[in-house]
């Protein structure tokens, strides 16, 4: 049987540069569970005045909203900053910190998992001799791919330590991702961007990107939308779905 290719607006592109969490890593739920136990630990402890503003936090919708392609800090200050007044840089990195220590606890013991459909799709590329950079706010990004079997598949890793050390402003700015296209060689208007977050996706159209494919895995009432309102140029809510047989056309 002939293995299948990838889609050919996919083919059109000189390179793809991927977030990890939720796109190529199945790790946004473990993020999503310590964000929880960090935001609703704090809430507890330090309840705000409107009672509104005290219920947990949502692991699927304010997740999305507020901390999904974030840093940690700016996740943590824009969730904070929904419930009460602007939190304070040290009450802000106290949480984030606590966020960090839970999710490294739940990584090690549980391991990350790739996602069989962004596997296909990835080596597709590869067989097609497509450049490829992985890129991630997180400092654990090399450590979860190279986890799930997938860190040798990139010819290109951005994370969250190179970030820090250059500097890199978080998402919605554009600039991790051109820093992936940049060590890839290849101007962003030939490189397509996958990404699941809102701020992502918002991140490479700002950065002038050439395609723009949103991955929609919660598949909820609007989420797709979001991500086309948000600039993508496609959603799946699998990346097998950018598979085809030899010579086909793209997918309806």
């Amino acid at each position: 049987m002939t293995a299948p290719v990838p889609d050919p607006r996919l083919r059109a592109m000189r390179a793809v540069v991927c977030d990890t969490d939720g796109v190529v890593t199945d790790t946004a739920r473990l993020h999503a569970a310590a964000w929880k136990a960090a935001f609703d630990a704090h809430l507890r402890a330090h309840p705000p005045d409107d009672p509104a503003g005290r219920r947990p936090f949502d692991a699927t919708a304010d997740y999305l909203r507020y901390v999904d392609g974030r840093s940690r800090l700016d996740g943590a200050a824009a969730f904070l900053a929904s419930r009460g007044p602007r939190p304070s840089p040290d009450t802000t990195g106290a949480v984030a910190a606590e966020k960090e220590r839970l999710f490294t606890e739940r990584l090690r013991t549980t391991g990350a998992h790739a996602y069989p459909g962004s596997l296909r799709l990835l080596r597709a590329l590869r067989r097609a001799g497509t450049p490829l950079a992985a890129a991630s706010a997180s400092r654990h990004a090399r450590e979860v791919l190279a986890s799930a079997g997938a860190l040798e598949l990139f010819d290109a890793c951005v994370d969250g330590t190179d970030a820090a050390r250059l500097r890199l402003p978080g998402k919605p700015d554009p600039a991790l991702f051109l820093e992936s296209a940049r060590r890839l060689g290849i101007p962003p208007a030939g490189c397509a961007v996958v990404e699941d977050a809102l701020a992502g996706v918002d991140a490479a159209r700002r950065g002038g990107f050439g395609l723009v494919v949103g991955v929609d895995r919660t598949a909820g009432p609007g989420t797709a939308d979001a991500l086309r309102r948000a600039g993508a140029d496609i959603v799946v809510p699998d990346l097998a779905e950018l598979l085809v047989a030899p010579r086909e056309g793209a997918p309806s």
